[in-house]
This record gives structure tokens, C-alpha cells and sequence, in this order.
């Protein structure tokens, strides 16, 4: 499936903060809502040692990762039943982020450099997000610490994923809602502002353009962006938060690891006024805070349709 996968646009953040490709960035955002991110200042060796981390600590026996298991009172920590569109993915899961009340960080006893390793991919990767704001707020005509403004108590969190391999798994060229078979994850948007991820070289990720499904190319150690709803919000629909799923496998398992970049909770976002001066808002303003608890409690449970940008359209 490797030959079939397809090559995102390429953009260099050393070139942005050089003051060079904007427009590259800015036709990347509007016409895929994903790229490839090089020159990112990440090292390989950094990157290759959270890959070979998570595989060591996802083939711990299950009963030792729920010990550290997440609840909807606290979202840091392993899962293994997860929801998307109210259907479960084929994988498994472990989130940490900041703590802020009931959100404590649990990390695993067993090995104390798991958390070292871990944490310096996440740090990474959150300034990484953070400079990509600015870059794309450039973008957009509007002064950076506008934006940036509303990450100053962010939400963020990395998540590590890795998906078994899979008896029944759904074909490539599924339609969007898969007639059989199963999806390590199915469609979906992020909800959060951009996504840093990580892959380890095995393909699964899936991108729709043009009513289509694309799969895309996996580097070991090769670093994904993507936009999320934030972004399609700020920029009134110019730039888009791509619809994206991830295949299961028979042949192979994988990891990837996202690093979700998401508002303070107190951050409302809306349709810029640079934007919004050409077209009017297509949005009404949006509570972080609200919308991602919204979002968040389908990860559990059924409740029905998740709570989407579309039910904020103007």
C-alpha cells in the first residue's frame, strides 16, 4: 500500500521563520489542510526514540496500562475503547497533557524514562504548533499575538496511538462510512487549532479531497500537520480542517503520535475581522471551553450527533 500513498505539499518552517513560502503555506491551507513539515528542528533521534518508547510501553500487558486508565473526570492517561461517530476505533490510546484540576498526568511506574522521553517530543512539538499559529495568522493578514493570545493556558495534549493488527479490516477504498469492515479510526475533523504528527513509517492515514479518499505517505519519523476547526473558523471557511480517518490492518500494526493544539478553555474564536471584511462571517463566536466538553463526552459513550463547527454556521 506505500506505492499507492500519496505526497502532501512540503513546507519548511525554517524558510517561514526566514520570511519565506507564506503563500506556499497559505495554498497548502486552503487547498489540503495537511502538510509536510520540514527543517521542523526536531531531532531524529529524538523522534525515532518516542516511537521505539511507545512501542514498549503499548506492549505492556493490558491490565498494567489500565492502571493508569483515563476517565471522563480526567482524560490523561491510557484508553482502549474509544468512539468515533459513535463507533469504536481499533486502537488503543494514551493522553497527557497539563494539569488543571481533575486533569492529572498519569504516567506509567514501570519506567521512569518514559516520561523524559515523552515529554521532550511534547515539548517539541507544542512550540512547533505554536510557531505554525504565527505563520498562519501571517497568512491571514493578522498580527500573531492576536492569535497566540488565546494559548496562553492552552489545552493541548499528545497523544500516543497504536493500532493492532486487525482481523476484519475495512478496504482503502472504503466510502466514507465503510459498508464492512472495521477503521482504526473513522472520519473526523480536529476539533483544535493544528495537529503535529508523528508517524513510524507504516501507512493507515487517509485524507478526503474531492470526495475522495487519499492515502498518504508514511516517513519513520516524519511529521504531519494538519489544520483543525479552530483554523477553518478563524479563517471563515478559506481554509479547511480536512475531513481524515485512519485505516486498520491485517499486515501490520502502527503508532502515530498527535500533538493537538487547542485554545484555553476561556478562548471564544470566530471568523477574523481581516477575513471577515471580504466575506461575511459564515460563523458565530465559539467557546472552547463548551465546545470541546461537548466533543470530548462522545469519546465515551453514544450520545448521538457529536457537537460539529456546522451546528455554529451562521
Amino acid at each position: 500500500m506505500q506505492g499507492d500513498a500519496h505526497n502532501l505539499p512540503q513546507i519548511s518552517l525554517r524558510q517561514l521563520e526566514a520570511g519565506i513560502g507564506h503563500d506556499r503555506l497559505a495554498e497548502a491551507c486552503a487547498t489540503w489542510g495537511f502538510f509536510e513539515l520540514k527543517d521542523h528542528g526536531i531531532s531524529s533521534h529524538v523522534l525515532n526514540t518516542t516511537l521505539d518508547t511507545m512501542a514498549r510501553f503499548f506492549d505492556l500487558p493490558v491490565a498494567t496500562k489500565r492502571a493508569i486508565e483515563r476517565t471522563k473526570d480526567n482524560p490523561w492517561g491510557f484508553y482502549d475503547r474509544e468512539l468515533t461517530k459513535n463507533v469504536k476505533d481499533h486502537k488503543e490510546i494514551f493522553d497527557v497533557g497539563p494539569a488543571v484540576g481533575l486533569y492529572v498526568p498519569q504516567w506509567p511506574t514501570h519506567e521512569p524514562q518514559f516520561k523524559v522521553d515523552i515529554q521532550r517530543f511534547y515539548d517539541g512539538a507544542e512550540s512547533i504548533a505554536l510557531r505554525l499559529i504565527a505563520h498562519i495568522a501571517t497568512t491571514l493578514d493578522t498580527p500573531p499575538e492576536a492569535l497566540l493570545s488565546g494559548f496562553e493556558r492552552h489545552t493541548s495534549f499528545l497523544r500516543l496511538n497504536y493500532y493492532p493488527t486487525c482481523d476484519n479490516p475495512a478496504p482503502a477504498d472504503s466510502p466514507t462510512v465503510p459498508l464492512y469492515g472495521e477503521l482504526g479510526i473513522s472520519h473526523h475533523s480536529d476539533a483544535g487549532a493544528v495537529t503535529v504528527l508523528l508517524q513510524d513509517g507504516n501507512t493507515g492515514l487517509q485524507v478526503e479531497r474531492d470526495g475522495k479518499w487519499i492515502s498518504v505517505a508514511a516517513e519513520r519519523g516524519g511529521l504531519i500537520i494538519n489544520l483543525g476547526d479552530v483554523v477553518q473558523v478563524w479563517s471563515n471557511d478559506r481554509y479547511r480542517a480536512p475531513l481524515h480517518r485512519v485505516l486498520a490492518s491485517s499486515d501490520h500494526s502502527r503508532l502515530s503520535a498527535p500533538f493537538f493544539l487547542n485554545p484555553s478553555f476561556e478562548t471564544d474564536y470566530a471568523p477574523l475581522p481581516s477575513v471577515s471584511q471580504l466575506t461575511p462571517p459564515r460563523y458565530r463566536p465559539i467557546n472552547w471551553g463548551a465546545f470541546r466538553t461537548g466533543r470530548a463526552d462522545g469519546d465515551y459513550a453514544n450520545y448521538g450527533e457529536e457537537i460539529q463547527i456546522a451546528h455554529f454556521r451562521i
